[in-house]
C-alpha cells in the first residue's frame, strides 16, 4: 500500500489597502524610520481600518483567491483550520464563521493557537488529516488582524506588528512531495516575557484592565530575540540533520517575520545565504500567524516543483518549530 502524503497545491493570500508608515508612527510615539529600521526591519504594514470586520475578513478574502487559483468548489472542502490569535469573537471560532461566509457546507472547521507559530502547528495538523486517508482537500490558514492588541502608545511593539494572512490547500499525493517533517516545540516557562495580561480567565476584563491598558500585547525584547534565534536555530537544525539535508540541497527558508536582526541571526547560525532566505518584513511587518502563508504568497512565482523548503517560526508560550516541505507545484503556473 502506498504511503499517503499531504501536499501543498495552492496558495492565496490578503492584505489591507491601508498602508501605516514609520513616518506616521514617529508621530504617535518618540521614535524615528532610522530607529525602525535599524531595530527591527520594518518600513510599513498593512492595517484593517473598516469598521466591523475583523481577522475573518482576512482569512475569507485569503480563502476566496485560494479557491479562484486552485479551481476548487466550495462544496469540495472537507476541513479548515484558522491560526490565529485575533479571532472575531471569544466564540464561536472563526474558522465556523468562514465556513458561512464561503459557504462551505460540507466542511468542519476548527481554530489553532500557537500566536506567530500557529500556521506551523496548524500545517502539521492539517497534514495529519490528509495522511489519514479520509480527508481529501484541507485549507490552512493564517492570519492575524494585531492592531487589535497592540498599545499604539508603546513603541516597543507599536512599530512591529501588522494585519494579514494568507491560505494553503492541502492534498494527497503519494509522490515523494509534500509535508515531509516537523519538529514542534512548546516552553511553558516563556509566558512572563511575552503575553496579554488581560482578558482571559486568570485575569478578567473590568475598568480597571482597561484603565490600565492590560489588553495589549507585552513584550521583553531582549529576552524573545535570545530564546528565538536558538530555538529557530535549533529546531532547523533538527530538520536538516534528521533528512540528511545538506546546506546545498535547501532551497529557500521561510522564517517567521518577528524581526529583521532575529532572521538574519537565524540564517547566520544555518550558514544559509541571503538569496534562499524569504524576507517581506520590510513591506508587510509581523502579521503573526500570516507572516509564513504570506511569504509564499509573496514570493510563489520563485517556487519550483520539488523545492527543499524549511519553515521556521517562534512565539510567545513559548512555542516554535521548523517544517520541512518539498514543494508541489512550479510557481509561475499560479501567479497572482
Amino acid at each position: 500500500m502506498q504511503t499517503i502524503n499531504a501536499v501543498i497545491t495552492g496558495v492565496g493570500g490578503y492584505v489591507p489597502d491601508y498602508i501605516l508608515t514609520n513616518d506616521e508612527i514617529s508621530k504617535m510615539v518618540d521614535t524615528t524610520d532610522e530607529w525602525i529600521m535599524g531595530r527591527i526591519g520594518i518600513k510599513e504594514r498593512h492595517i484593517l481600518k473598516d469598521k466591523g470586520v475583523g481577522t475573518s475578513y482576512i482569512a475569507r478574502k485569503a480563502v476566496k483567491q485560494l479557491l479562484q487559483r486552485t479551481q476548487t468548489r466550495p462544496d469540495d472542502i472537507d476541513l479548515i483550520i484558522v491560526a490565529t490569535t485575533t479571532p472575531d469573537y471569544r466564540l464561536p471560532s472563526t474558522a465556523s464563521i468562514l465556513c458561512d461566509k464561503l459557504e462551505l457546507r460540507h466542511a468542519f472547521a476548527f481554530d489553532m493557537q500557537a500566536v506567530c507559530s500557529g500556521f506551523l502547528y496548524a500545517l502539521e495538523t492539517g497534514a495529519n488529516f490528509i495522511r489519514s486517508g479520509k480527508y481529501k482537500k484541507v485549507i490552512v490558514v493564517g492570519a492575524d488582524k494585531m492592531s487589535t492588541i497592540i498599545d499604539y502608545t508603546d513603541r516597543a511593539t507599536c512599530p512591529i506588528f501588522a494585519d494579514g494572512g494568507a491560505a494553503f490547500m492541502l492534498e494527497p499525493t503519494t509522490k515523494n512531495l509534500g509535508i515531509m517533517d516537523s519538529v514542534l516545540r512548546t516552553d511553558g516557562k516563556g509566558l512572563p516575557f511575552l503575553h496579554i495580561k488581560a482578558g482571559g480567565s486568570v485575569c478578567e476584563s473590568s475598568h480597571y484592565t482597561l484603565d490600565n491598558r492590560m489588553h495589549y500585547i507585552y513584550q521583553e525584547g531582549r529576552t524573545v530575540f535570545k530564546y528565538a534565534v536558538a530555538n529557530m536555530s535549533d529546531a532547523c537544525e533538527a530538520i536538516i540533520e534528521r533528512n540528511h539535508l545538506s546546506k546545498d540541497d535547501i532551497n529557500w527558508v521561510i522564517p517567521h517575520q518577528a524581526n529583521q536582526r532575529i532572521i538574519s541571526a537565524v540564517t547566520q547560525r544555518l550558514e544559509v545565504p541571503s538569496e534562499k532566505v524569504m524576507v517581506n518584513i520590510e513591506r508587510f511587518g509581523n502579521t503573526s500567524a500570516g507572516t509564513l502563508p504570506l511569504c509564499i504568497w509573496d514570493f510563489e512565482n520563485r517556487l519550483k516543483k520539488g523545492d527543499n523548503l524549511i519553515f521556521t517560526a517562534f512565539g510567545a508560550g513559548f512555542a516554535w518549530g521548523a517544517i520541512y516541505v518539498k514543494w508541489g507545484y512550479d510557481g509561475q503556473e499560479n501567479e497572482k
